[in-house]
């Protein structure tokens, strides 16, 4: 990493700037501008972290030095985790810059995508795009990484609202492959897309969800937790006993198979007439289903079984789907030390 003080430095240097087709900027030197920047430098494209603070020289010189401990630990820890070469190390750091507030105007105008990544309140970030919005180019993309803001409020800081989405990065960034991208109503079409494919080009799996509170794993991740919280209230079961069955029943399950896809091999009638269930027993109208599940239970759209579900199937489409299912199944057993392990008479072939 090469810092460049706002104080011991005018300027940024051209070449840099336009290293790559793709100008990948982060407005903000926290920990979440800098876990987006080693993913983007482990991809190998070049990054930059802006510093809108006012900071003396030694000031600045503690935040770099802050950073390039931070970013060490992240690549070590991939070290250690037998995810990266130690190796490549030096060059990874070598594509993530960091500049300062002298700098910022012109690394902001240089950036054709800039991911927003300033503390999580509607001061700092109307304060920060604000001020970005009178360096950025006409062209520019601006990507806020808000985990609860909407992308919608968000909009009306900068000079293009039409050049806005949300980019919500799930923590460890450089770790976790999903983002959550949440558009706006006003998000041109075009937009969406290139952010889009700037995720995928550094080796990110996005999602596209609408403007609404609470993205997608968020969303799923209240429920989950709030009802977990709730059943060891109740006695239901033990935080231990809990926390089992979602890493190895819950969690490896739906990691192999989505939600949806896995309505539709169940059939949509067990999750409506459980849905009733458990609403009658738990006293509890959270647990009723949705319309939409009661509108595709009267339609007779149950899912694999009827050939349409929350999808359309047929059965070259649905043993297909079945079979990698099964084989990402049995990958996460096998990474857990979960195979099913045959008795002796078991392994032995009958005579």
């Amino acid at each position: 990493m090469i810092p460049r003080s706002s104080v011991e430095d005018g300027g940024v240097e051209g070449k840099n700037m336009q290293a790559t087709a793709e100008n990948l900027v982060s407005l903000g030197a926290g920990r979440m501008g800098r876990s987006i920047a080693v993913a983007c430098a482990l991809a190998g494209r070049d990054f930059t972290l802006v510093d809108l603070r006012d900071r003396t020289a030694e000031g600045f010189a503690q935040l770099a030095a802050a950073v390039r401990t931070e970013l060490n630990d992240i690549l070590d820890h991939l070290v250690g985790l037998d995810l990266f070469p130690a190796a490549g190390k030096d060059a990874v750091l070598e594509r993530i810059r960091l500049v300062g507030r002298a700098e910022a105007p012109a690394a902001v105008a240089a950036a054709t995508v800039l991911f927003e990544a300033v503390p999580e309140t509607v001061e700092a970030k109307r304060e920060a795009l604000g001020e970005a919005g009178a360096w950025l180019s006409p062209e520019a993309i601006v990507a806020s990484t808000s985990s609860t803001m909407l992308s919608g409020e968000l909009a009306a800081f900068v000079p293009r609202p039409e050049r806005f989405l949300n980019a919500h990065w799930l923590n460890p960034a450089y770790l976790v492959p999903l983002v959550e991208v949440a558009p706006h109503a006003g998000t041109l079409p075009e937009v969406r897309e290139h952010v889009l494919a700037v995720l995928r080009a550094v080796g990110k799996v996005p999602v596209v969800c609408s403007g609404a509170a609470g993205y997608i794993v968020p969303r799923l991740q209240v429920v989950v937790m709030n009802e977990a919280a709730r059943m060891i209230e109740q006695g239901a079961a033990t935080a231990e006993d809990i926390d089992l069955a979602i890493r190895y029943g819950f969690g490896i399950r739906y990691a192999s198979m989505g939600v949806a896809e896995f309505i539709d091999f169940g059939g949509v009638d067990i999750i409506y007439h459980a849905s009733r269930y458990l609403a009658d027993k738990l006293a509890d109208d959270r647990y009723a289903c949705p319309d939409i599940v009661s509108t595709k239970m009267a339609a007779g759209e149950l899912g694999v079984k009827t050939g349409r579900g929350f999808y359309e199937w047929d059965a070259a489409k649905a043993a297909s789907f079945q079979q990698e299912a099964m084989r990402r199944f049995a990958g996460l057993l096998k990474l857990h030390g979960l195979t099913p392990m045959p008795t002796e008479d078991a392994a032995t072939p009958k005579s």
